[in-house]
């Protein structure tokens, strides 16, 4: 009976979203409120028959219920309960399901929160949440039904993939739709104002909140996946160019430029257009993330489905979100002249280089994901891009926004005078140097990546530092560092977290060892300091798998530190084997041990790998993720802007 009602309420969803998408609108169009009242009414009835949809589709899963193909495709009883829940959206239909959720959610939040908004322009934005909404649910329903039925059902289930097992996996989805999706507000909210054909600085404090929440969701999202490839699939890396790595960190690169942009156009009034365009394509590139992760039209470990048409569906409600957009700002280009100036030495400057940096590298690796399926359409060729490609086109930019972001974070607005910043900074600058070119004197026969990771790292950390201090004034007091508002500290540990990234990416990039061998029982070996022993292998069961372990003793200058347990499981359901790593997590280093098969003479390969400051690439993502929270905490983002702003956004052109 929950399945029934959860397609019922499913349906239902579709109808309310499409009376959201165009009475409110109507209502705007004619200045009648009673219509446009009823977008706050629809978002929320419609958040919440998804919510009793998305909930009957979880209990099918938590029970068991294998009347439901879904979850006889995607469970089984004998999983562990955590992965009966996360096998709700570890496919295609269920995690559509979710995405539409999200979507619901943030169209929700929009009436919860935007009591500041003016109504014509929370009327629009609704409106458009509501159109994306109406696209997406018929998308699931034509093509997706989550609640199809099987006519005998089955004793038991499938199992859910065993490489989706895993705790990094569970979380990783929602928090990425969460940043997918919820960019569609920064894009409702362009289209909006478009509409009225009016932009100005309130408009860039009201996207930017909604900018700021999906920047810091993808930032955890893909810091998720990202560790989850690199303790789960054995190969020790943590980024692998992948096209559905790429499909989420487009719109993350994407979304950083439009943060920074709404601030321009906040304080100054100017790159309104610019914004607009960003808030646009940031949208769009996740609409072509989620074709890529669906389509099946790319090759990836990732993938959620290989149905060519349900891309072209999803293809189809790309044109038509995102040409319409484009369309309807190609006509109002005229309305959104600039009205501040600036010096080519000012903040605005710093921030227009950061984004042109941001945007050129997004489309670099959209150009470098996007090729193969270009070479094989259109040239009959069968191409593969890989790592090489993306370091060495995409790296350039990376090291370019490192050197100008302590700069330009320190000029001030409008005009700015050279020579301040730089007598700042330049004790910095030097001392940076001289540390990277210490590191790299020390270093025997590797590549300068090491030495450019630590400049840029302490060079951006360090003149970060330097630039909240500044704040405090000529006689810093704790309480003033105390009491700066919560967007500087945001945008302290947000730069500080990038910087440690970079810093870190170069360091396992160029300082780590790697031993592949075969080892008999009793066998031991070194890398680096470390002293191995493979004391034994043996048959472990587990709740769901069977699994080959083995134990490996670790020390260091004959004193014991750890025991390594790395497995090799076979999941029967499923009939799938995947690699468990076992990994020594230090703060400066980790020791990453990978068991490999049996050879003919009883011995096991054994993969070894020595991976310096490897925790600090999540370590930074946190912090990244952390200034971005601290900033949406900011009481001058949520406050009410002034009448005369509200006024001026409110009227209709």
């Amino acid at each position: 009976m929950l399945n029934e009602i959860g397609h019922f309420t499913l349906l239902l969803a579709f109808c309310v979203a499409l009376i959201q998408a165009t009475v409110p609108l109507l209502g705007a169009h004619k200045g009648r409120t009673d219509l446009m009242a009823i977008a706050e009414s629809a978002a929320n009835l419609q958040f919440a028959l998804l919510l009793a949809s998305f909930a009957a589709l979880t209990h099918a899963f938590v029970t068991s219920d294998f009347s439901v193909k879904l979850v006889v495709l995607n469970s089984h009883s004998l999983k562990p309960m955590l992965y009966k829940v996360t096998g709700v959206w570890g496919n295609h239909e269920g995690s559509m399901l979710l995405w539409v959720l999200i979507l619901s959610l943030f169209g929700a939040s929009a009436s919860w929160f935007g009591s500041n908004l003016p109504i014509l322009l929370r009327t629009r934005v609704l409106s458009v949440q509501g159109a994306i909404g109406v696209a997406f649910l018929a998308f699931i329903i034509l093509t997706s039904n989550p609640f199809e039925r099987v006519q005998i059902p089955p004793f038991d289930g499938q199992d859910l993939n065993p490489l989706l097992q895993d705790p990094g996996l569970a979380f990783h989805p929602p928090f990425l739709y969460l940043g997918y999706v919820g960019l569609s507000m920064a894009f409702s909210f362009a289209v909006a104002a478009l509409l009225e054909g009016r932009i100005d600085a309130a408009w860039g404090r009201w996207v930017r909140p909604w900018t700021l929440a999906a920047w810091v969701f993808l930032t955890v999202g893909i810091a998720l996946g990202s560790w989850w490839a690199y303790y789960e699939l054995g190969w020790g890396g943590f980024w692998f160019w992948d096209p559905v790595e790429n499909a989420s960190f487009m719109p993350w690169l994407l979304a950083a430029a439009l943060l920074h942009s709404s601030i321009v156009v906040e304080k100054r009034e100017t790159l309104k257009s610019w914004t607009v365009l960003l808030a646009i394509l940031a949208f769009g590139f996740s609409l072509i993330g989620t074709f890529i992760v669906r389509s099946g039209v790319l090759t990836s470990v990732h993938a959620f489905a290989n149905d060519p048409e349900r891309g072209l569906f999803i293809l189809i409600i790309l044109g038509i979100f995102m040409g319409g957009a484009l369309i309807l700002f190609s006509i109002r280009a005229g309305a959104m002249e600039a009205q501040g100036v600036f010096s080519m030495f000012s903040r605005e400057t710093a921030l227009v280089t950061n984004n042109l940096l941001l945007a050129v590298s997004a489309f670099v690796v959209f150009f470098g994901t996007i090729w193969p399926l270009v070479a094989e359409l259109f040239f009959d060729r069968k191409l593969s891009v890989g790592p090489p490609f993306f370091n060495a086109a995409f790296t350039p930019f990376m090291i370019l926004l490192g050197l100008v972001l302590p700069i330009g974070s320190s000029l001030p607005w409008k005009r700015a005078k050279v020579s301040r910043p730089l007598k700042k900074l330049l004790p910095v600058f030097i001392f940076c140097i001289c540390f990277s070119g210490f590191v790299w004197s020390t270093q025997t026969g590797q590549s300068l990546i090491g030495p450019i990771g630590v400049f840029l790292g302490s060079w951006i950390v360090i003149g970060t530092s330097v630039d909240l201090l500044s704040k405090l004034g000529s006689s810093p007091k704790i309480t003033r560092l105390i009491f700066l508002p919560r967007a500087d500290y945001g945008k302290f540990f947000a730069h500080v977290g990038l910087g440690v990234t970079m810093f870190a990416i170069s360091a396992v990039s160029s300082w780590e060892k790697e031993d592949i061998r075969v080892v008999p029982v009793g066998g031991s070996w070194t890398i680096g300091s470390y002293n191995l022993k493979l004391n034994e292998v043996m048959k472990v069961r587990g709740p769901n798998y069977f699994s080959t372990m083995g134990v490996i003793s670790v020390s260091k200058e004959g004193v014991e530190l750890t025991t390594l347990r790395p497995e090799k499981r076979n999941y029967p359901i499923a009939q799938m084997a995947t690699t468990e790593a076992a990994i020594d997590y230090r703060i400066f280093r980790d020791l990453y041990v990978v068991l490999g098969d049996q050879q003919s003479n009883k011995s096991w390969t054994v993969r070894t790998y020595l991976k310096p400051f490897a925790n600090w690439i999540w370590s930074g993502c946190a912090l990244m993720a952390l200034g971005g929270f601290l900033s949406l905490t900011d009481r001058r983002l949520r406050i009410a802007v002034g009448d005369s702003r509200k006024k001026s956004i409110g009227q209709t052109v």
